[in-house]
């Protein structure tokens, strides 16, 4: 692994590992759920890039353009292929000097057929840090692209979130999308509650202000904050676990489906980007 520091914030990498955030720590205190040890799972990371799209594709199945794409499942035996193809290849680590690291992956056309560079430059601060993660298509037809960004953190004793937010989609046992429900549902994210004490929360909230407070009593805050592009927010509580995800997006769950979903075309050598700052207390 490696890492980069500033004062007494360090930032850990495991570019092999789908180009994944490894630890984010301040002061020794674990901001992000640490890597668990010789793990090759981006899953068991402490965060990982979305690229070029995020969440699932019902079936892996989709059309662009006139063009039909079938994906391979990238979970087990889950039948939706789920967040692109980043998670699931080593990148390099093109610098990791002072307070900065780039890490790049470049896709040769497959099973996604469009050839695609991916690029995360992390800035650390004192206390926290910003990710710019953007996609340039390299191919020479019109490509589909969505960004978005999978941190885990610690599910920390009286853990609440807030995040303002005007809707939700609802899921169906295979966690797609099936019907926005407009204002709070379950769990008031926009009014604070607490995560823990719920049935599987898997859901993407719409009308996000691109800022999210996680606090616990007696702890410093924790605030997700994230450039304007990325315009959903999708929140995951897995039940009886020790983490849960805040994951700022720029495209939503079933990317290809009705509606806006925030899948931007891009034309041969246009680039995307977004931007994500974890920052918190000591």
């Amino acid at each position: 692994m490696v890492a980069i520091e500033t004062g007494d914030s360090r930032l850990m990498f495991a570019p092999e590992v789908g180009g994944a955030v490894a630890a984010f720590t301040v002061a020794g205190r674990d901001v992000l759920r640490p890597m668990a040890a010789g793990s090759s799972d981006a899953l068991l990371t402490a965060s990982f890039p979305l690229v070029p799209f995020c969440n699932r594709i019902p079936n892996g199945r989709f059309q662009f353009q006139g063009r039909e794409v079938v994906l391979p499942p990238n979970l087990g035996d889950h039948p939706h292929a789920l967040h692109g193809q980043g998670w699931r290849r080593p990148w390099s680590l093109e610098r990791a000097k002072g307070c900065e690291a780039v890490l790049t992956l470049d896709h040769a056309p497959g099973d996604w057929p469009w050839a695609y560079r991916a690029e995360q430059r992390f800035e650390l601060r004192e206390g926290g840090f910003r990710v710019t993660l953007s996609v340039t298509n390299a191919g020479e037809a019109v490509m589909p692209a969505g960004l978005g960004f999978h941190p885990y953190f610690p599910t920390r004793p009286g853990e609440r979130l807030t995040a303002a937010h005007d809707g939700v989609w609802l899921i169906d046992a295979d966690v797609l999308p099936t019907v926005h429900h407009a204002g709070s549902w379950g769990p008031d994210w926009a009014a604070g509650a607490p995560v823990a004490g719920h049935d599987l929360i898997d859901h993407c909230y719409t009308g996000w202000t691109q800022r999210a407070v996680l606090s616990a009593p007696g702890q410093p805050d924790t605030v997700v904050s994230a450039s304007t592009e990325c315009a959903w927010l999708h929140v995951y509580v897995p039940p009886g676990e020790d983490h849960y995800c805040v994951e700022p997006c720029a495209s939503r769950p079933n990317p290809f489906g009705a509606g806006e979903t925030g899948m931007a075309a891009l034309q041969p050598g246009e680039s995307r980007s977004i931007w994500m700052e974890i920052a918190t207390g000591r």
